[in-house]
């Protein structure tokens, strides 16, 4: 629930809150260059509260300043072996493969844009935006992208999965976001949100918002990233009943609130 630091997310303060207070706690940097804390507990309880509060400075008031290399303009493009290792886990399907639906998508895209990257990217994220309807969905994985495309409705992070996958059908490699987005900053409370991030050649991770058609500038928070959506949920754990045989029955409250200040 930390937000990340880089050059585009400042952190200007955090804390962190849990009740029970846990009988430890440890602060690591994961392969995504997530921040995380695990947290356990030795003492049966009935409830567990964690709040967190953060201010943060967002940079990226701009995001096209880069240049893309000269190899990477054009789709398809190979990225260099030193890349690709690196790579791999982001340019793998979300299912076990492709579905035709999903690589039909990417050749139309392709064709229609001439192959340009950027231009993939940006009708790509148009094409979901405007030919999707999106639904509130709170819990649940995402659906494969096929069936999101088919239906032409989803959550944010169905839209994701289906962008995600577009874009390792034609060779980008692409990640999911989980995070916050400033939405309506007359509403008080707010939802989690995701967004993807692919990695171009000149300009590293980028990142796109299909629900709402943007490309992500100051405007995101993100919270974490991972190839696999299921790495990127803000909160993660386990529990076992206090007394063998008892049937566990989980409730989950969640309350965001953002406030904006102006710069």
């Amino acid at each position: 629930m930390r937000p990340r630091s880089d050059r585009f997310t400042e952190i200007k303060q955090f804390s962190l809150s849990v009740l029970p207070l846990p009988q430890g706690i440890s602060d690591f940097v994961d392969l995504d260059g997530n921040n995380l804390s695990k947290l356990w507990f030795v003492t049966p309880t009935a409830q567990l509260s964690i709040q967190t509060v953060a201010k943060v400075i967002t940079h990226c008031t701009n995001p096209f300043d880069y240049l893309l290399e000269p190899w990477a303009t054009t789709l398809p493009f190979d990225y260099p072996s030193s890349l690709l290792k690196q790579l791999e886990s982001y340019l793998n399907p979300y299912s076990l493969t492709l579905e035709p639906t999903i690589i039909q998508l990417a050749q139309d895209l392709t064709f229609t844009t001439g192959g340009n990257t950027l231009d993939f990217l940006f009708t790509l994220n148009q094409r979901i935006y405007r030919d999707c309807e999106y639904i509130s969905r709170e819990t649940g994985d995402p659906y494969p992208a096929g069936l999101t495309w088919r239906r032409k409705q989803g959550s944010c992070r169905d839209y994701v999965v289906l962008f995600m996958e577009v874009c390792r059908a034609v060779g980008i490699a692409a990640r999911f976001v989980s995070g916050y987005q400033e939405g309506d900053i007359n509403q008080q409370s707010r939802d989690l949100h995701a967004w993807v991030e692919v990695y171009l050649p000149g300009g590293g991770w980028r990142g796109y918002d299909p629900t709402l058609g943007l490309v992500v500038s100051d405007r995101h928070i993100p919270l974490a990233a991972s190839a696999i959506p299921t790495y990127a949920a803000p909160i993660e754990g386990s529990v076992a009943p206090a007394n063998p045989g008892t049937n566990l029955v989980a409730k989950l409250n969640t309350q965001i609130m953002i406030n904006i200040a102006s710069s």
